[in-house]
């Protein structure tokens, strides 16, 4: 059953052992300081058998922190903890690549650390709130707009991010470049009212995501560099005026620089076929993602149309997703009120199926 997710197959510099990729989610279950704890370790290690694992989208830089118990990567306390996760990942054989996201406006001064300010292409305050450990529910910041220089120094802080990404042992990393956080927020024309070089014309808007790949590229080696990406997509109170020209362009900027996939969602507006888009404009190197199945994961693999097909709310109670899938088990279903809370409860302690017994 589904024997195409189970084939092996190669993006970029990753060989991987199956097609079933672990999509990044946050789960809030680092230290108040962003330190991956043990837990995670415990957490990442049961869904080793994924062909590939994208950690959860992790801040390069402390004014990039979007929510509370978020990781970070900006710290030599950062660096080891992540080491013990990925460690714990590579014992048991699988691979682990890091999301790097730098939120941008989404964020808030009862999440971040005492001074740090919520910056953003242009000083437009995000509609919505965020829970904060501090004093609960709080509107967004208003952001202070980044300057041409402080634009630049984000991107080097991605080529950093990368560096130490490689020195805990990641085999990749992968730029979060939807859900409205910082790239998007430069992409979108209802979000970046610049007049310099990262703004105004489609090239200026998608130049601060492509110039954070190529410092990646160079943190990392280009083919363990991925982008993810979700045309069409307005979370977080983005929008754009042709979000598919601008993926598209987006899509063409990260190919010819030779990243090693793009890991692509579905797209929201039923008139942007995001799939066929990236097919197109990136190449064959594909993860597709977003409520997709075993069995339209197995089609889209053998239509040709993806190279690996990622899960997210299926790995969060299934540790052991690959071998359910191939046994044809049911899945076991996840309590949504232990989604985002601190502890090993509803995090690492879903069991794995029973042996079956002959």
């Amino acid at each position: 059953m589904h024997e195409s997710l189970f084939e092996p197959v190669r993006l970029g510099a990753l060989d991987l052992a199956n097609r079933i990729v672990m999509a990044p989610m946050t789960r809030n279950r680092a230290d108040p300081d962003g330190v991956p704890t043990v837990i995670m370790a415990d957490y990442y290690a049961a869904r080793a058998d994924a062909g590939l694992i994208v950690a959860e989208g992790t801040w390069p830089v402390a004014n990039g922190q979007a929510y509370c118990r978020q990781p970070g990567l900006q710290t030599l306390a950062h660096i080891a903890g992540w080491s013990r996760v990925v460690d714990a990942v590579h014992a048991r054989g699988g691979k682990i690549v890091l999301q790097i996201m730098h939120a941008g406006r989404i964020g808030s001064a009862f999440v971040k650390p005492p001074g740090v300010q919520t910056v953003a292409p242009s000083p437009l305050r995000a509609a919505g709130q965020v829970f904060t450990d501090r004093a609960g529910m709080q509107p967004y910041d208003e952001p202070i707009e980044l300057d041409t220089d402080a634009v630049r120094r984000i991107v080097n802080e991605h080529r950093l991010a990368a560096i130490r990404a490689r020195e805990a042992g990641f085999d990749g990393v992968e730029l979060h470049g939807t859900s409205g956080y910082l790239p998007m927020q430069f992409m979108c024309t209802g979000t970046n009212l610049r007049r310099d070089e990262y703004g105004g014309s489609l090239a200026n808007r998608i130049r601060f995501a492509v110039e954070c790949l190529s410092g990646m590229a160079e943190g990392m080696g280009a083919e363990r560099v991925g982008l993810r990406i979700n045309p069409g997509n307005t979370y977080n109170d983005t929008s754009d005026q042709d979000s598919a020209q601008t993926h598209v362009a987006l899509m063409e900027k990260a190919a010819s620089l030779g990243i090693g996939w793009l890991h692509v969602m579905r797209s929201p507006d039923a008139a942007i076929d995001a799939f066929a888009l990236a097919r197109k404009h990136f190449g064959e190197a594909l993860i597709l993602n977003d409520s997709i199945g075993a069995q339209e994961g197995t089609r889209l693999i053998d239509e040709g149309a993806a190279s690996a097909v990622s899960f997210a709310r299926d790995f969060i109670a299934n540790p052991d997703l690959v071998r359910r899938l191939r046994e044809g088990l049911p899945l076991a279903k996840f309590d949504r009120k232990t989604l985002y809370t601190a502890g090993s409860a509803g995090y690492s302690d879903y069991p794995a199926a029973p042996a079956c017994v002959a």
